[in-house]
This record gives structure tokens, sequence and C-alpha cells, in this order.
């Protein structure tokens, strides 16, 4: 699977443009993704100098991405931005509709293919017992 992850607030707490601490459990999950043979992406707004120091800062720790803001090593970015449209079939980003999970819950929708519903339903709510005629 491609795995497109943010940086700032998903894989470190905000502290743009430096680096925040780690959010726990971030890189050990990452590597474990990494190992079973997922494609991750670092996908961020950071550019230049902000940019090289995060993607040192994961790789210090052992989390190399198959690309950095691109889809592939060698795709050519023109234009002024930098930026291009990830084509992943997984977008890890605090910013998502509903906040992020924390990273052991991202793993197991990963590797278990569950989705929201799967992994925040609440089958311990107690059922209503039926209602007979008079009581």
């Amino acid at each position: 699977m491609i795995i497109a992850v943010d940086f700032d607030g998903t894989i470190v707490e905000h502290n743009y443009p430096d680096i925040g601490q780690e959010i726990p459990f971030a890189t050990t999950t990452l590597k474990m993704l990494a190992k079973e043979r997922h494609r991750l992406i670092l996908w961020t707004v950071r550019k230049g100098k902000e940019l090289d120091d995060a993607v040192e800062w994961c790789r210090q720790r052992g989390v190399e991405f198959y690309a950095v803001n691109k889809n592939y090593p060698e795709e050519k970015v023109d234009n002024e931005s930098g930026y291009c449209k990830i084509d992943a079939e997984l977008f890890i980003d605090d910013r998502n509709l509903g906040g992020i999970p924390d990273w052991g819950k991202i793993y197991d929708m990963v590797m278990n293919q569950k989705s929201w519903d799967d992994l925040y339903s609440d089958d311990s709510t107690p059922k209503k017992k039926k209602k007979w005629l008079f009581w």
C-alpha cells in the first residue's frame, strides 16, 4: 500500500518551523509499516531547510521514506510551490476529519484493513429489551 504521512502534528507535535517532540510510537509504527513493505511518502508543507531537517530527523530514528512530497523519488515537480498531488491509497494526517487516532490504532487499521467505523464502533452499548404488552 502507498501511504502518505504528514509530519507536523502527525509524526511530531506542532512546533513549526522547529521540530516538536515525537508523538508516541510514530516512528516505531512507521518502521513496522515499512518492514511490511508499505511505501511511505512524507507529505508535508515543509520546504527547504525545514524539510531537510524533518527528513533527517526521521532518518536518525530509522524511518526512510520512499519519496518526499512526490510520488516516486525521480519525479520532477515543475511548479513554483514545489508540491505535486500525491497518489496514495491512505493519508495519515492530523487534519483528517475526526482527527488522528493513536499510532497503535493506525497500525491496526492498516494491517487489518479496518475503517473508522470498524475501529470506533461501540458494541458494548446495552441493547434495549423488547417491551411486551404490559411490562
